[in-house]
């Protein structure tokens, strides 16, 4: 049996443990409130070991965020254009407003309004605008009047994502299944 090491962990633990203190911090005290110490209190690593990966807690919360969203937002396409935007609405409304890292990437969202450093993270990762590219790419051919997929994606994600970010409660499955009914008449 391998001796047991004292100390705090090695690098790919420690790493681990920083991403998961993001999340749970952002849950218990919020963005405003979380430090890059307090996150390395709670992940049990020095703040010298979290500063070697990222600069700022906005990129440790984003790197979390993609990979809990990759996890979350795995699609398999059934190949009609209309159940796969609904899925794909459904998927995203339970990540933006159940999901921990939805309320991560809300959170980065508000950021990005006054923080151009942030907004330049939001935008290199693009989550939201990724998924649905590769999504109407993927459909394409069953809708001969799609649009830029660029535009396409927002016309897609943008009224789900104003409404969750404006509203008390999320879109309900009738307000989706109508929005995608719009978008496939449009682009039909």
């Amino acid at each position: 049996m391998a001796p047991t090491r004292a100390g705090r962990p090695r690098s790919a633990e420690a790493r681990e443990a920083v991403l998961h203190a993001v999340d749970e911090m952002l849950v218990d005290v919020g963005y405003a409130a979380m430090t890059m110490k307090g996150i390395a209190e709670r992940a049990g690593v020095g703040r010298q070991t979290v500063y070697r990966w990222w600069a700022t807690k906005a990129e440790i919360l984003m790197e979390a965020t993609t990979i809990d969203a990759a996890e979350a937002l795995a699609f398999d396409h059934s190949g009609d254009p209309g159940s796969d935007l609904l899925r794909f609405l459904a998927q995203w409304r339970g990540f933006l407003c159940d999901d921990p890292s939805g309320l991560a990437y809300r959170a980065l969202i508000g950021e990005a309004q006054h923080d151009a450093s942030v907004r330049a993270l939001v935008q290199d990762a693009d989550l939201l605008g990724t998924t649905s590219r590769h999504l109407l790419e993927s459909l394409a051919s069953d809708l001969p009047g799609l649009p830029d997929l660029t535009l396409a994606a927002d016309q897609l994600t943008g009224p789900l994502l104003s409404h969750v970010l404006l509203r008390p409660a999320p879109p309900d499955d009738d307000m989706l299944a109508g929005h995608v009914a719009t978008l496939l008449r449009a682009w039909s």
